[in-house]
């Protein structure tokens, strides 16, 4: 039997060792000059320019971020529950509550009506996921925004380079969140990228970063080692050059898998959005668990993002009715898209689904 085709594959090769043996040399290992340049590339080539700040993970930037925003006890920011726990997790870091709302069938993003619906007068801000890649509707989340005076904040841990009418995600709030987990579009091994919609915010989140200092041994606020380091840095580097070409075979691997799959839901881009396939993510009949299995048994890996909803989850332990999540949760499997994959392994992938599908499993 031939290898199981794996729903993710992080793409290292010899320019990332280069990258890593030229900092090695240098001496210079934690946050220095390849920290620096990797911020400055990354503005330019993802967030229109704005300000970013590497730090140690994506949690880190969520968490630093919303302090830097002036996020804490008593304060609520309106999440998706359809997500990785670290949205919720980080607003609850701060001391804040956050609260759950449903998300858009399509999409799988927020759904602006539903955020307006969980809007208290405790409320202070709304936080998007841009999920599997997909750009959340942030026309409308931004009009809920302005109407009850709130601040927008992006997880955009797994969207580098979506678009929503044109603009990149990451610019529209007070900042942005990217992961550069290994799974994701680009990897920096470790480590997140906050984007700040202004100075001030992004010379927080670099105090918070480094023990509340810019200048050693001047803290001038508490703050947390959420550093990177020139190593991650110089990966990230190199993966940012290549995050076009390998969106690109993304795109055209999803549209092969679009055109090719039957017997599934597969994913929808609402128009004005620029989806970057993070994950190829569709809809199933019956018995999910059943249908895994039997594309496993087809040599076919494949991913469950999100089986519980955050708010069940034993460290929320909430009992909220969110129907469309909770369905979401039930039905979605997630297949292989990423851009490692070669042709005869998307015509596997094609074939065991419409199989799998076929027999009904």
């Amino acid at each position: 039997m031939s290898p199981m085709i794996p729903v993710g594959k992080p793409l290292l090769g010899e320019e990332e060792r280069a990258a890593v043996d030229r900092v090695l040399r240098s001496g210079m290992i934690a946050q220095g000059p390849e920290v620096a340049a990797f911020e400055t590339e990354f503005a330019e080539a993802l967030v229109a320019g704005r300000r970013c700040v590497a730090v140690g993970s994506g949690t880190a930037g969520l968490h630093l971020g919303l302090l830097a925003a002036g996020v804490g006890p008593g304060d609520e920011v309106v999440v998706p529950s359809f997500t990785f726990a670290a949205t919720a997790n980080a607003v609850a870091l701060t001391g804040a509550t956050p609260v759950f709302a449903d998300i858009d069938p399509v999409t799988y993003c927020l759904d602006p009506a539903a955020a307006e619906a969980a809007v208290t007068p405790r409320t202070v801000g709304i936080m998007p996921v841009h999920l599997y890649g997909h750009p959340a509707d942030m026309t409308a989340l931004g009009a809920v925004a302005q109407r009850h005076g709130l601040a927008l904040f992006e997880d955009a841990a797994q969207a580098h380079g979506a678009t929503w009418r044109g603009s990149p995600v990451g610019s529209f709030g007070r900042f942005g969140m990217f992961s550069l987990y290994p799974t994701k579009n680009m990897t920096a091994g470790e480590g997140g990228m906050v984007s700040a919609a202004d100075e001030d915010l992004a010379r927080a989140v670099r105090l918070l970063r480094n023990q509340g200092m810019e200048r050693r041994y001047e803290n001038e606020v508490v703050g947390f080692n959420c550093r990177m380091t020139d190593l991650h840095a110089a990966i990230g580097r190199v993966q940012l050059g290549r995050l076009p070409e390998w969106t690109e075979r993304r795109q055209k691997n999803a549209a092969f898998l679009d055109d090719n799959l039957h017997g599934v839901v597969t994913p929808t881009v609402v128009d004005g959005a620029t989806h970057v396939y993070h994950q190829y993510t569709v809809r199933v009949p019956g018995d999910r668990d059943a249908f895994v299995a039997a594309l496993a048994e087809h040599g076919v890996g494949s991913g469950v993002y999100y089986p519980v909803p955050v708010h069940r989850l034993a460290s929320f332990g909430l009992d909220l009715d969110l129907p469309v999540t909770e369905r979401a949760a039930r039905e979605v499997v997630s297949l292989p898209v990423h851009p490692g994959l070669t042709e005869a392994e998307l015509e596997q992938v094609v074939s065991a689904v419409n199989a799998v599908a076929g027999a009904g499993a």
